[in-house]
């Protein structure tokens, strides 16, 4: 009995929708490695962070970046994204993705080029 208390404490330590997210990050991770051998624009995409919604019907796929090209490219192969995770990820609804560039690396961007620019001042 004690094993599923604790076995019940760690998942309340690890929310579900945590789980599903790091869960969703490797399997969108992993199909855009395969996507690069049919579209090249997505030869340097990599994917920072996953949130889905409580309800796990939507997600957002965060990007270090997200140029036009790669956002068009993402959008075509969207489905083939979602297949993916609709065959390897047992969730009752497989959620729409909605891709978008990590304000996380943005902000870190400017933050390097505040500093860089500093230093040359000096």
């Amino acid at each position: 009995m004690a094993h599923n208390s604790r076995r019940h404490g760690d998942q309340a330590r690890y929310p579900r929708t945590a789980r599903v997210n790091a869960l969703l990050h490797e399997v969108i991770a992993e199909e855009l490695e395969k996507l690069v051998d049919v579209d090249e624009r997505l030869l340097l995409v990599t994917v920072t962070a996953v949130e889905t919604t409580r309800d796990l019907r939507h997600a957002r796929v965060y990007l270090a970046s997200l140029p036009d090209e790669v956002a068009a490219s993402l959008e075509e192969h969207r489905w083939r994204m979602q297949a993916a995770i609709g065959r390897q990820v047992r969730i009752k609804f497989t959620p729409a993705l909605v891709f978008a560039a990590d304000p996380g690396v943005a902000a870190g961007e400017r933050v390097d080029n505040l500093l860089r620019h500093h230093r040359e001042d000096r």
